[in-house]
């Protein structure tokens, strides 16, 4: 085994069906955002979930929806650093 996460293979093929533009090679982090935008996204779209979260959070429509826009550029917080392969000495 490579010493990576496994994955189950139920998993793995509703990964496959998914229709979103992230393959599965992608990595988790990737992935994640993706499903993040896509659920803000869509209570965006829905008036009525987005004015029941407003509603809930006791704010207006429109702060909500303006946090949520805000929300969506970066969704889990910044990217996680990249991996050098090279070992620095």
């Amino acid at each position: 085994m490579s010493g990576g996460v496994l994955i189950p293979p139920l998993v793995l093929r509703a990964m496959s069906f998914s229709h979103s533009s992230v393959p599965l090679s992608a990595p988790n982090s990737e992935w994640l955002t993706n499903q993040h935008r896509d659920t803000y996204a869509t209570h965006l779209g829905h008036h009525d979930q987005l004015a029941y979260i407003a509603v809930a959070q006791n704010d207006a429509v429109g702060r909500v929806r303006y946090q949520m826009l805000e929300k969506m550029l970066q969704p889990c917080g910044p990217p996680p650093a990249a991996k050098d392969d090279e070992d620095e000495d």
